[in-house]
């Protein structure tokens, strides 16, 4: 087994929208980046020292757009097939979010008035549609695809041999990553208990460091103790009725490369 290196690369900002380059066996991109953010990413690739073309996968953790807005582009820039969860389909087939936005907090709702999180992205259809935990040693990295359900119905989680794992939105740094190592929601929840259960799963696989989308990693053991808190909270705010979920959309099987 060859060590799988995870290298953040910068969407926006230094650490504000992540995301990230696998190296192992071949390289393999998690997450494409807002829309017109291919040749940002690409250049990030090509200076360290990997080619484009030799992606071989790139792998969407979610329907947001500043996760999925670049994959069609980066699908044509380096050939490579795009792998995302079934469940949200709907938007890489749109290009479009689901909407409203549910905020998790005061910073979720100042976001959700940016014109730019209301754009529309490319539309694609995934090659390797993801349905359970996916294997990615076909694809040159020690490590699997795994669903972590919440942030959005289709949020996925990748965890390699070594123990890293490239979260997405599964937990975020506070205010978009400006709190560096402070394990904080990220704006936005589908279904924010589903989202914990989805975390604490992850943890009790005992990675070794968290990659966000928002932020720089954090520590587990902090995440742990954060999400503790978290789960809390959020049974208060359930109690008294002030908890919002977004109902679920069918899991579609549509003609594509399942796993």
């Amino acid at each position: 087994m060859s060590r799988t290196r995870v290298i953040p690369i910068p969407v926006l900002g230094r650490h504000a929208v992540n995301a990230y380059l696998l190296l192992g066996r071949h390289p393999v991109l998690v997450d494409a980046g807002t829309p017109g953010s291919a040749r940002r990413i690409t250049e990030q690739v090509a200076a360290h020292g990997v080619d484009p073309q030799d992606v071989r996968l790139v792998v969407v953790t979610h329907g947001h757009i500043d996760h999925f807005g670049s994959a069609a582009e980066l699908r044509r820039l380096t050939g490579a097939p795009i792998a995302a969860h079934a469940a949200d389909l709907g938007p890489y087939r749109t290009g479009r979010v689901r909407e409203p936005y549910l905020p998790t907090g005061p910073m979720g709702r100042l976001m959700a008035r940016n014109a730019k999180l209301h754009e529309q992205a490319e539309p694609f259809e995934p090659d390797l549609l993801v349905h359970g935990e996916t294997a990615l040693a076909d694809f040159g990295v020690d490590g699997r695809i795994i669903p972590t359900p919440g942030h959005t119905a289709g949020s996925v989680s990748v965890l390699t041999d070594d123990g890293d794992l490239v979260a997405g939105d599964l937990i975020a740094n506070s205010f978009m990553g400006l709190v560096k190592g402070r394990p904080a929601n990220p704006p936005f929840h589908d279904d924010p208990l589903a989202n914990l259960a989805s975390l604490r799963a992850m943890l009790d696989l005992k990675p070794t460091r968290l990659h966000v989308g928002h932020g720089t990693p954090l520590d587990p053991t902090r995440a742990d103790r954060w999400a503790t808190a978290e789960h809390r909270r959020l049974h208060r705010r359930a109690a008294r009725g002030r908890l919002r979920t977004r109902p679920q959309d069918p899991d579609p099987r549509p003609a594509a490369r399942d796993r």
